[in-house]
C-alpha cells in the first residue's frame, strides 16, 4: 500500500474538502467483476451514498487495473478509463508499482506519470 497523499478534488461540481488518495496492489481469487462489486459493498458498508455523479463522498474505491484484463463496458471498464491522466492515481501507484504496465498502452506506471504535466 502506498502512503496517502492529499489532493484537491478533480472533476466535481461543487466545493469539497481535499481527498486522501492511496493505491494498493495485491492478489485475489475473485473475478474482476466480483472484485468490483466487493469494493462497492465496502463503500456501502462505510456509508457511501451516490445521489448524483461527482457528489461528495466519504469513501471512493476504484478498480484501476486487474492484471492484463481489458474490459469495455458497464458496469466495469478496465483499465479505468481516466487513470492515465490522473496524477492522484499515478503518483501513489508509482510509489509501490512503478513497473506495472498498462495493458492498453504497454507503458509502465512510471512512464505514464512522467508524461503528465508538472504538478502545480
Amino acid at each position: 500500500m502506498s502512503r496517502p497523499i492529499e489532493t484537491e478534488p478533480v472533476g466535481v461540481p461543487d466545493t469539497q474538502p481535499h481527498f486522501l488518495n492511496a493505491a494498493v496492489v495485491g492478489d485475489t481469487a475473485l473475478s474482476a467483476l466480483d472484485f468490483f462489486y466487493a469494493l462497492q459493498e465496502i463503500e456501502r458498508a462505510a456509508g457511501r451514498e451516490r445521489p448524483f455523479p461527482g457528489a461528495a463522498r466519504s469513501l471512493d474505491l476504484d478498480l484501476i487495473l486487474f492484471g492484463t484484463k481489458i474490459i469495455a463496458g458497464q458496469p466495469l471498464t478496465l483499465p479505468h478509463p481516466r487513470f492515465r491522466e490522473r496524477r492522484f492515481v499515478l503518483e501513489p501507484l508509482a510509489e509501490i508499482a512503478p513497473d506495472l504496465r498498462d495493458p492498453i498502452t504497454s507503458l509502465t506506471i512510471a512512464e505514464l506519470l512522467a508524461r503528465l504535466p508538472p504538478a502545480r
